[in-house]
């Protein structure tokens, strides 16, 4: 899996894409180290399939959202569907006429995404009601909430629509960087503060108006060129109460009091994809695939685990007592929150596991890239 980097109109150079492992390079996927063995499937978990969806094929950062038993999905092609958690039926899908960059932003009634087009479109029951412009790309997922629509876009400003009319109510707009990630970043309500991740920090804002209330820095550039001194902030994030964890690309993951917009602690860590966590430990990916839990208090490591290193992984999900990874052969791993013991695992299609697993009416929900979606239930 690549991830690829976005030029602004800034950069005058070429630049590699962003590879997973321990080195940001050039090299061919056949220079990439082999996936760990799997052991004999541990089977201590009952897990069963339950249902099981089908959208299209999915080439962009899906975030996969859940809302009152419902759980919305999109592909590439532009379709866009909401579904039944409990059974996987579906309650409705439209085609909003242009491919996606990025989505599912919904409140369980509105949904939006983000086209390749620089649009961005609000459905209301699967049916469109207003599209917007947007001056830049965006990889980050909308956020619906409040009756108002948030967009963090690649140039990191952060706009708000209209829920109902699509009218712009505000944008905030920080300064610009050669370099970002083509993949989802942080933005989410936390109480009365809308939190967004812009560069290497967690930034408050006003939702009504967009006034920033406060900043951390969770990661800060370093190195000598501009890869190097890539420190976006990358989804998803882990909340607890007022406490939002949330890892740097390849720098660092930290906790942040977002009630107060105080850093609680940062540690070094090397991975490009989210974190998840309980009321005590924060749970990463590393990009070689040492999954790793941190102590939630203080950032002090508790466990590491290697079993499942170099198998390019989704950020995790707590489920119960285990924590949840997919991985590039559509394997769903259940690991012991504990320790990282191997619980269970379970297949889907083949393809990538795409989108970090989610839980919605007490299901395991697991998206593809083939488009598969795939609902399961403990036994």
């Amino acid at each position: 899996m690549k991830f690829d980097v976005l030029l602004t109109a800034a950069a005058k150079f070429a630049v590699c894409t962003l590879v997973v492992g321990s080195l940001i390079s050039c090299s061919s996927t056949s220079d990439q180290p082999k996936p760990a063995e799997l052991a004999p499937n541990a089977g201590l978990l009952g897990v069963r399939l339950a249902w099981t969806a089908k959208v299209g094929v999915i080439d962009f950062p899906l975030d996969v959202k859940v809302n009152d038993g419902t759980v919305a999905v999109a592909s590439s092609d532009g379709v866009v569907a909401s579904l039944d958690a409990s059974t996987g039926a579906e309650l409705w899908r439209t085609n909003v006429g242009s491919q996606i960059a990025a989505g599912v932003g919904s409140d369980g009634r509105f949904a939006a995404v983000i086209t390749r087009a620089n649009e961005l479109v609000s459905l209301d029951g699967g049916r469109e009601i207003w599209r917007q412009k947007l001056p830049a790309q965006g990889f980050t997922a909308p956020l619906v909430a409040g009756g108002r629509v948030f967009v963090l876009a690649a140039d990191r400003s952060v706009t708000a629509f209209d829920g109902l009319s699509g009218r712009k109510l505000w944008a905030q707009q920080r300064p610009g960087e050669s370099l970002v990630l083509r993949q989802a970043g942080v933005l989410l309500a936390v109480g009365d503060t809308l939190v967004a991740g812009l560069a290497g920090r967690l930034v408050g804002l006003n939702p009504t108006n967009g006034a920033i209330q406060w900043e951390s820095p969770i990661a800060s550039p370093r190195g000598t060129n501009d890869i190097e001194r890539l420190v976006d902030l990358v989804g998803r994030v882990s909340r607890d109460g007022e406490v939002v964890c949330a890892r740097a690309f390849q720098a660092t993951v930290g906790c942040v009091n977002a009630a107060r917009g105080t850093l609680l602690w940062t540690k070094p860590a090397f991975g490009h994809v989210g974190v998840h966590g309980d009321e005590k430990l924060v749970y990463g990916v590393e990009s070689d695939g040492k999954i790793v839990a941190w102590r939630r208090a203080d950032g002090e490591r508790a466990w590491v685990s290697e079993r499942l290193r170099y198998r390019k992984l989704t950020a995790p999900l707590v489920v119960g007592r285990s924590i949840a990874v997919g991985d590039e052969t559509g394997l769903i791993h259940l690991l012991s929150r504990e320790d990282g013991a191997a619980l269970t695992r379970v297949a889907t299609d083949g393809s990538a596991v795409v989108a970090a697993p989610v839980l919605a009416a007490g299901a395991l929900v697991a998206v593809t890239r083939g488009g598969g979606v795939f609902g399961f239930l403990p036994e």
